[in-house]
């Protein structure tokens, strides 16, 4: 990471980032020459502040707040600067969803997190997938457009963020036209140096195009379906990008809210930025949605080692490409060099370069966060805050997934009794056709410390509140329920298994157990004391699933289940087989967290043994030559052994990594 310069303070700071000058008129003179420093920030999901809104208690290694202190460094380091946001910007915290379903604001009232962009004068955005979590009515009214969509009257445009949005791939059934504009092109002055060697204004006309995944039209089926379409990134960027080019466009920077993938190209592929980088007349690649940090060098991630991706400098097909994780807890930085010949600027990538910088040091010490930006929003920060804490139930044990991952079902069994309990209700009064299927459920740990030790769900035994329910179901999604059969519910089973590494037990170094390229919110689990499997890790995945039973009687392929999960999931969200939206027996409109909190106010009380213990899962016992290790926060293993869990001990308090995380391992032979 850079040296961090020293910081202002407060409002001073804010004012200092506020200042851009003027844009100019003319372009430079052939042979003048200039560096551009293109800021990003990504999947930031609301968190403006460093705050956890579950656990309400303040979160240093996140939030814009802290964000802004290196924005307002790279902008004293570089005198040209260009800040964007790469989406995933609106929906994520406690504040979010306060925003949009508790209090929902007025077409006159500006959202938190634009708020506090536009104080920070963001030059442009892109559109990602979670924004369109809350609606397409929603979602047209904070940003400040006019949606020409079926089911969306926006009668006049209301407040939004004073920057452009751009999205080139998401298309209205009705007009045939882009949601957002697709593209737009910035007149940005800059300072430069002419072929004589003294300085120069000049005007460098820089073009931002944006692209969110195509699958939210899976994600987001009940929101988006009749309403609007999707093209392919890279069709998008094939039809775009030579118009940008032919209206002025001296440079195109692509905002692509996905990461990189190898595989063969389709319209439909989540992480296109592997093949966007291809596309001629990309300049430089903004990447998101991955909540990775790229360029990295020690990173082990396999898309980060595909051919033409150079993980050290930042480059994918020689294009200056950045990803600045999540949350705010870095900035991308993409030091773009510029030469005029005399038509347009074109960049040198030879002495281009690219960064990350994080809020946090070598010393593990955290950038003071700015006090202007809760100045900012402090009445929603604090309304958010009272109405998480309305009660809602009490619990007689500690709920969390710091051991999910290894058999700890206490933050997920409540989840799954709360999505039983409605949809065998609602099968016993509309669906008597499948009165005799046995109903199961399925959830995962959506917190499992990706981002750090303090990103696990831990609710406390005690009271319960609105905030603690949030903390047990992260997502604003939707109860659904769909018809499988046995081998569908095995092959479902199986792709969550793909969260684990394939463990060869004759060796003698230490094996990692997760896989860290498949997040915790796709390691989809059934808690029921009535259905029972193992999962063999000595197999590879695909073929892990043993003794998967039914009440002690194995589970026959032809054999129906009703399933109670969400809409992402059963409307093909994570691509597990046979889940594509065809096998949808209920689309419920309560959502998954309102039917949580149902049941939890329904039984006042949670106990261990019927709430926090029910199990499912084991892992196929076996003898293992060397240590199977896994990572977790740390001072927590007295949790593990309450779980039952006796066979995982603790390695080293510190794993090393830099994230807080603890290194603990797992006796499989137990």
């Amino acid at each position: 990471m850079r040296h961090l310069f020293p910081c202002q303070t407060g409002i001073a700071l804010l004012s200092a980032v506020l200042a851009t000058p003027a844009v100019a008129a003319a372009a430079a003179p052939r042979g003048a020459s200039a560096t551009l420093a293109v800021l990003e920030t990504t999947d930031l999901h609301s968190n403006v502040v460093g705050y956890d809104y579950f656990k309400l208690a303040a979160e240093p290694s996140i939030g814009l707040d802290r964000t802004a202190r290196l924005i307002a460094q790279a902008r004293a380091q570089f005198p040209n600067t260009l800040l964007l946001d790469n989406g995933d910007t609106i929906q994520g915290n406690a504040l979010a969803d306060y925003q949009a379903l508790v209090k929902p604001l007025g077409c006159g009232e500006t959202l938190a997190i634009y708020k506090v962009m536009n104080a920070l004068k963001y030059d442009g955005a892109a559109i990602g997938n979670h924004e369109f979590n809350y609606g397409l009515g929603f979602l047209s009214q904070v940003t400040g457009s006019r949606f020409q969509v079926a089911g969306v009257n926006q009668p006049k445009r209301c407040a939004g963020p004073a920057f452009p949005q751009v999205l080139a791939n998401v298309y209205s059934v009705r007009t045939g036209k882009p949601l957002f504009e697709p593209y737009r092109i910035i007149a940005k002055r800059v300072r430069a140096t002419g072929a004589d060697g003294r300085a120069i204004r000049a005007t460098v006309r820089v073009g931002i195009i944006g692209f969110t995944p195509p699958a939210i039209m899976a994600w987001d089926k009940r929101w988006l379906e009749g309403k609007v379409y999707t093209t392919g990134v890279r069709e998008a960027a094939l039809k775009y990008i030579p118009e940008m080019r032919r209206k002025g466009a001296d440079i195109v920077v692509a905002l692509s809210h996905g990461g990189l993938d190898a595989s063969p190209y389709t319209p439909r592929m989540e992480n296109a930025g592997w093949y966007l980088a291809r596309v001629p007349g990309v300049d430089a690649l903004l990447l998101g949605h991955a909540h990775q940090l790229f360029p990295n060098a020690a990173s082990k991630a396999p898309q980060f080692s595909l051919p033409g991706v150079d993980k050290a400098k930042g480059l994918v097909h020689g294009v200056p490409t950045v990803m600045a994780s999540l949350w705010g807890k870095h900035l991308g930085v993409i030091a773009l060099r510029l030469r005029a010949d005399g038509k347009r600027w074109r960049v040198e990538k030879d002495k281009t370069v690219v960064e990350t910088r994080s809020a946090q040091d070598a010393e593990r010490r955290f950038v003071a966060a700015d006090p202007a930006v809760m100045n900012l929003i402090r009445t929603e920060h604090e309304a958010a805050i009272g109405y998480v804490r309305t009660p809602v139930g009490s619990t007689d044990f500690r709920m969390t997934t710091y051991f999910a991952d290894v058999g700890d079902p206490s933050a997920i069994a409540v989840v799954n009794l709360a999505q039983t309990a409605y949809v065998k209700k609602y099968v016993a009064a509309n669906l008597p056709q499948y009165a005799a299927l046995p109903v199961l459920s399925m959830s995962a740990p959506f917190k499992s410390g990706s981002a750090g030790a303090f990103d696990f769900t831990d609710v406390p035994a005690g009271n319960l509140a609105l905030n603690n329910a949030a903390d047990l179901y992260l997502y604003p999604n939707a109860l659904y329920a769909v018809k499988v059969d046995g081998a569908g519910l095995k092959a479902w089973l199986e792709t969550s298994a793909r969260r684990f590494n394939t463990i060869d037990p004759s060796r003698r170094e230490p094996q990692e157990l997760v896989d860290a390229t498949v997040p915790g919110y796709n390691f989809d689990m059934p808690t029921s004391a009535e259905l029972s499997y193992e999962i063999d890790l000595t197999r590879p995945p695909g073929a892990r699933i043993r003794k998967l039973a039914l009440r002690g009687v194995p589970v026959a392929p032809g054999q129906e289940f009703i399933v109670a999960t969400n809409n992402y999931r059963a409307s093909g969200g994570g691509n597990f087989p046979g889940l594509d939206g065809s096998s949808t027996v209920l689309a419920s409109p309560d959502a998954s967290r309102d039917v949580l909190i149902a049941y939890l106010r329904e039984v006042k009380k949670l106990t261990r043994a019927v709430h926090g213990a029910p199990r499912s899962w084991r892992f196929a016992p076996v003898q293992t030559a060397g240590p199977v290790v896994f990572r977790s926060a740390p001072g927590v293993l007295a949790l593990a052994h309450e779980a039952g869990l006796e066979n995982v001990t603790l390695l080293r308090a510190d794993d090393g990594l830099g994230k807080g995380l603890a290194l603990y391992a797992l006796d499989l032979a137990q």
